[in-house]
């Protein structure tokens, strides 16, 4: 297969320091907007890079709230990416809107919410994905996908009765974001890039070369 052949030439009009929001949450939330009435594929898709002193890991996973404060994911807290944030808790995440030409990058750190949010987020879940969040001891080695499924209609028949209760080992974090930048195709990659940096209370924005 010819790599080199797949080639694709960005045509975006892209975009101006006089169009970027001061506050850069606003911003963000303008372009996922865009990408959702764009019907993209699950826009709220964000590649999550996490590390310790051994590894580099990355996964795919989906971003469920954010405001100033940052980006929410939930996930087990005994996973792969849970064991390197305890170790180190910095992070990075990436919203690749590539039919949109566009790319959202964010760096920063990462704590837990309060129980109270991950109940109220576990309570609104369909209650097969909360059964199978009790079921899976996620990153851990299993015998065979039956073992899985058996298990997960052992929890079935737990919880059978009444609603399904938030695990202990599973809940919310939150990336507190330190840079934010927003990302444009343009042509002859000379592409636009826009970041902001928190320097105190307040966000620098600052152009980059692409």
């Amino acid at each position: 297969m010819d790599l080199n052949a797949l080639r694709r030439e960005f045509t975006s009009q892209g975009i101006s320091r006089e169009q970027m929001n001061e506050n850069p949450f606003t911003q963000f939330e303008q372009w996922i907007q865009q990408a959702s009435d764009a019907d993209l594929t699950l826009p709220n898709a964000m590649s999550l890079a996490t590390s310790n002193e051994d590894e580099v890991s990355i996964r795919t996973v989906l971003l469920k709230t954010f405001d100033n404060k940052g980006f929410v994911f939930f996930t087990n807290y005994n996973s792969k990416k849970s064991q390197q944030i305890k170790q180190n808790p910095k992070v990075a995440l990436l919203f690749p809107w590539l039919d949109l030409e566009r790319q959202v990058k964010i760096s920063g750190t990462v704590e837990k919410i309060s129980t109270l949010e991950s109940i109220k987020y576990f309570s609104s879940r369909p209650k097969d994905s909360q059964l199978g969040a009790w079921a899976s001891s996620q990153s851990s080695s299993i015998s065979s996908r039956q073992a899985l499924l058996m298990q997960f209609e052992s929890m079935k028949n737990k919880f059978k009765q009444g609603e399904v209760p938030l695990p202990d080992f599973w809940g919310g974090y939150r990336v507190v974001p330190q840079r934010i930048e927003f990302w444009q195709g343009r042509e002859n990659r000379l592409h636009d890039r826009f970041v902001y940096i928190k320097q105190g209370e307040d966000w620098v924005i600052e152009r980059l070369a692409p």
